[in-house]
């Protein structure tokens, strides 16, 4: 059984850090990226720690400092608002009137040079955020991937709207627009894939930015930065620094941006949205809480159920929207089902993220590890167990998982979501337990079935795809593939991210109207054929 006094131990002297992973020094970032130029920084800064703690000889634990960032105020934000509204102009910016395949052009100049970043990029990923190496290189290629299946789905859409339409006596041409300038802001559990996955298409369809990094995994965009300068614009992303509650009201209050994207809380979204001076003009495209169930029917095959929710609920130590973070088992199997699962999570291997195979690594965010024994001791006070040997156990940012059974309404893990390796269990009869438990839920973006009968899943489907956006059969919850609508209902999420999806999030639809009139089909010609305008025309990207 595993203790605090073992989990000390995995944490490593510096003599234990392999030399392909050991940092070359701390990384101070004295830069900005605004209005195209990387500006010397002479301001405060903010120290970036790694989860990671060295071990000396006697065994006590000291943090790692990684290196430090900018720490901006109001004046820093305001001048890189400045900046992103200068630079989209109104409409009029080199940006937001460039032609498709000019943006895209652009869009595959940052991409060669952020695959050249590559090794950088994933060890700072690994040593801020405290992610496995192998899910490091995961992350960083599965960005690049979305970045060039973005740039292909761009040149479709622009492909199928490179005619034009004659309805009732009426030409006209439909294409997509920019809506201005975005405020981007990620998460840290994901900092590159999750921020790219809005801040991407934001860019390729003409808006300009305003980039604020997540709360952990910030010096990872330091080798970026330049990619960022050279292949686009002037003033068409700009960082901001800062505590984000200075910062942030300041930019929205100012009602000059145009649209939000967070990836992060629900009270914080409704919170900022009322901050902009007119609501109705601002666009969110939000991924918010989540608190995913698997519902694991009487007739389940139990080997693949505990696979998938193993995987679900403990993947990146379950620090994901997506995860499993409520299983409700029918209790006619439930003891069978903790039995295995316990077993197969004894087998998962702790340590540190460089270590091959590992899979529970230690937790960036500060008082994490606190906050996960809160949730289980208050289900322990209300009748719950602890199923799992060792679980539970934690020492500095280590938090070794916990199987809490059987969980029921009143404790903090049967609503609140933990985002952390703690796994909530509770037993049900009669199906209606576990749906109202999905209906009665804030949440409403994913939930998994296990069952082997094709009407107990049917019967189940029907009424929970009205619950939820995605109904998971025998698998855990995920978000990929990247071509699948990402969203959610209720406070999960507002707005929808997949790679066509998120292009029509960050657009709107705008047309050129002319009525069916000999002269207007002279004029029109003359303006394709003279290509006087970059909206107006019949070119194919190859």
């Amino acid at each position: 059984m595993i203790d605090s006094r073992q989990l000390l131990q995995l944490f490593p002297t510096e003599a234990d850090i392999p030399p392909a992973h050991r940092l070359s020094g701390p990384l101070h970032q004295r830069v900005t990226l605004v209005d195209g130029e990387l500006k010397d920084w002479t301001g405060g800064t903010q120290q970036v720690v790694s989860p990671m703690r060295l071990r000396d000889a006697s065994g006590a634990l000291t943090p790692l400092t990684l290196g430090s960032i900018p720490h901006g105020g109001i004046a820093e934000a305001e001048e890189a608002l400045a900046a992103a509204v200068a630079a989209y102009d109104n409409g009029r910016g080199a940006w937001p009137t460039m032609t498709v395949a000019e943006r895209i052009a652009c869009m595959q100049t940052f991409t060669k040079e952020m695959v050249a970043r590559r090794a950088e990029v994933v060890k700072l990923l690994m040593w801020e955020i405290g992610k496995s190496f192998a899910d490091s290189e995961k992350e960083f290629d599965r960005t690049v991937d979305y970045i060039r299946a973005t740039i292909d789905a761009l040149r479709d859409l622009d492909n199928n709207s490179s005619r034009f339409v004659i309805a009732e006596g009426t030409i006209g041409q439909i294409r997509r627009t920019p809506l201005g300038v975005v405020l981007c802001m990620g998460p840290y559990n994901y900092p590159l894939n999750e921020t790219f996955a809005t801040l991407i298409p934001a860019l390729i369809m003409g808006n300009t930015l305003l980039f604020k990094p997540p709360k952990f995994g910030v010096l990872l965009f330091a080798p970026l930065l330049e990619a960022f300068r050279s292949a686009f614009p002037n003033g068409v992303i700009n960082t901001v620094y800062g505590q984000g509650a200075e910062v942030v009201p300041y930019l929205l209050g100012s009602g000059k941006v145009n649209t939000l994207t967070l990836i992060g809380s629900s009270k914080v979204a409704d919170h900022l949205k009322k901050l902009h001076p007119k609501a109705n003009r601002l666009r969110a495209i939000l991924g918010l809480d989540a608190k995913n169930a698997a519902i694991v029917l009487a007739d389940a095959d139990i080997e693949l159920a505990v696979k998938e929710c193993l995987l679900g609920a403990l993947s990146f130590n379950g620090q994901r929207c997506t995860a499993l973070k409520m299983l409700i088992v029918h209790s006619s199997i439930v003891e069978r089902f903790l039995a295995r699962f316990t077993e197969e999570l004894a087998k998962l291997k702790v340590g540190m993220p460089w270590e091959a195979g590992v899979n529970i690594t230690p937790l960036p965010e500060p008082g994490k590890t606190a906050y996960m024994t809160a949730c289980v001791e208050d289900a322990l006070a209300q009748g719950a167990r602890i199923v799992n040997p060792g679980g539970g156990a934690h020492c500095e940012t280590f938090f070794y998982p916990a199987v809490v059974y059987p969980v029921k309404e009143g404790m903090k893990l049967y609503r609140e979501e933990q985002f952390g390796p703690v796994v909530p269990v509770m037993p049900f009869d009669d199906i209606e337990t576990a749906l109202d438990y999905v209906i009665t839920s804030e949440h409403g973006q994913q939930v998994s079935i296990f069952s082997s009968d094709p009407t107990e899943i049917g019967t189940l489907v029907d009424p929970l795809v009205n619950q939820v956006c995605r109904v998971n059969i025998n698998c855990q919850c995920q978000r990929g593939p990247d071509i699948f609508p990402f969203t959610g209902r209720k406070d999960s999420a507002e707005g929808t991210l997949s790679v066509t999806d998120a292009l029509r999030s960050f657009s709107i639809r705008s047309m050129v109207a002319a009525k069916q009139t000999d002269a207007s089909k002279k004029l029109l010609d003359e303006i394709v054929q003279k290509h006087e305008s970059k909206f107006i025309n019949t070119g194919f990207i190859f």
